[in-house]
C-alpha cells in the first residue's frame, strides 16, 4: 500500500540542490535504501518545481521530468496548489490532470 502526498512550502527558497539533499536525509532517517535505481522505497520525497524555476541540470531537474504524467502526483498538488502552472509546458494542473489517460484512474476497492 501506498500513500501519496504533497507539501507546500512557502518562504525563501533555498538552493535546489541544497534542499533535495535534505529531502534525502529525511528520506534516509525513514530506512530508505537506494540499491538500484527506481527501487521500491518506503518513502520517496520529490521535488516538484520552485517558484517555476526551469532547471535542466545539474540534478534536481525542475520542474520534476515525470510529475506532469502522474495522478498521484498532480491529484494531491491540485488540492494544495489548485492554480499551480506547469512551468515549461504553461497548463495548470486541472489540464495536465484532465489530459491523463482514464486506466490510471483509482478503482474501488473490490472492484
Amino acid at each position: 500500500m501506498f500513500v501519496n502526498g504533497v507539501a507546500r512550502l512557502e518562504g525563501l527558497a533555498s538552493d535546489p540542490a541544497t534542499l533535495l539533499a535534505a529531502l534525502h536525509l529525511i528520506e534516509d532517517d525513514a530506512g530508505r535504501q537506494r540499491p538500484f535505481p527506481n527501487a521500491p522505497r518506503r518513502l520517496d520525497l520529490d521535488l516538484i518545481d520552485i517558484e517555476g524555476l526551469v532547471r535542466h541540470s545539474p540534478d534536481p531537474i525542475l520542474p520534476h521530468p515525470r510529475a506532469h504524467l502522474r495522478r498521484f502526483v498532480l491529484q494531491p498538488l491540485a488540492d494544495v496548489a489548485p492554480d499551480w502552472v506547469h512551468p515549461v509546458l504553461r497548463r495548470d494542473v486541472a489540464a495536465l490532470l484532465a489530459a491523463l489517460p482514464t486506466e490510471d484512474l483509482p478503482q474501488p476497492i473490490g472492484g
